[in-house]
């Protein structure tokens, strides 16, 4: 049945070899995908066809200066995909690599969204001023780093309490991760767009920006008025009720979880049709 000196298990060995690899290969790509390492990712597939076009016209000084480029490329990869590498060994140490427990990442979520509205509620109504960003597909290291570790388990008093005026956290942005405070007195990028009116303030123009570089969804307690506002990819939400916030806190985490989630599953069974 089969050629030469093959026989049907080198040929069973060959077919798990490459889906294994194939398979890990996957994994990675869904673990920076929306991250600012899928931007790197891109740019090295730049380099190796600019050295595939530098070979075939024969442009020496090109081909040896990005040669070097490439040599040196593993080293810079490490560096620059440091965090990425670190959630993937994380991972691999828990056992959730290669296995994923929707159910209890979903009940997470729900559990964040409402001490989140809870707290904002309690929060707006004494006009204590808020700032709570919400990280999802893109990593927010570069923020994090900015501020206080707190890496606490979410709870509305908790929340409620980093804000409390006059203490030494209520200055900047909470940094939230699922059911996970990660940081509190964060920086966040302040907006430059020339439309944002003036009467906002500085949290609501860092929460623009932040929405303008992440897919984070970022919250606002006026101190002034305890009006809740909310961006995300860009778009400000102004005076939301608290209804409306967990609306749309529950469509932009918890359904669109589940659609990326049906979407990997449908990919998998396809694969194995």
């Amino acid at each position: 049945m089969f050629n030469g000196d093959w026989n049907l298990l080198d040929i069973v060995k060959v077919i798990l070899d490459i889906s294994i690899v194939w398979y890990v290969l996957y994994k990675l790509l869904m673990l920076i995908r929306g991250t600012k390492a899928i931007q790197l990712l891109k740019g090295i597939f730049v380099v190796i066809g600019l050295y595939l076009a530098s070979v075939l016209l024969d442009l020496t000084t090109v081909r040896i200066i990005i040669w070097q480029v490439i040599m040196w490329g593993p080293l810079g990869i490490i560096i620059l995909f440091q965090p990425e590498l670190r959630r993937a060994l994380e991972q691999l140490g828990r056992g959730s690599f290669f296995s994923r427990n929707t159910t209890s990442e979903e009940e997470e979520l729900n559990h964040s969204i409402e001490a989140i509205v809870e707290s904002c509620k309690y929060m707006g109504k004494r006009r204590i001023g808020a700032l709570i960003t919400i990280e999802r597909e893109t990593a927010m290291g570069d923020y994090v780093s900015t501020g206080i570790p707190i890496n606490g388990h979410l709870t509305n008093q908790m929340l409620t309490n980093i804000f409390i005026p006059n203490t030494p956290l209520h200055d900047g942005a909470v940094i939230i991760n699922r059911d996970r405070i990660v940081a509190a007195a964060c920086y966040l990028p302040l907006s430059e767009s020339p439309f944002i009116s003036k009467e906002l303030g500085t949290r609501h123009r860092a929460a623009l920006g932040i929405s303008e570089v992440t897919d984070a969804v970022t919250i606002i307690v006026s101190e002034e008025t305890g009006s809740i506002s909310c961006t995300k990819n860009g778009e400000l939400h102004r005076n939301i009720t608290a209804e409306k916030l967990s609306e749309l806190l529950e469509n932009e985490l918890v359904t669109k979880f589940k659609t990326s989630t049906t979407k990997a599953w449908n990919w998998r069974g396809k694969k194995n049709e």
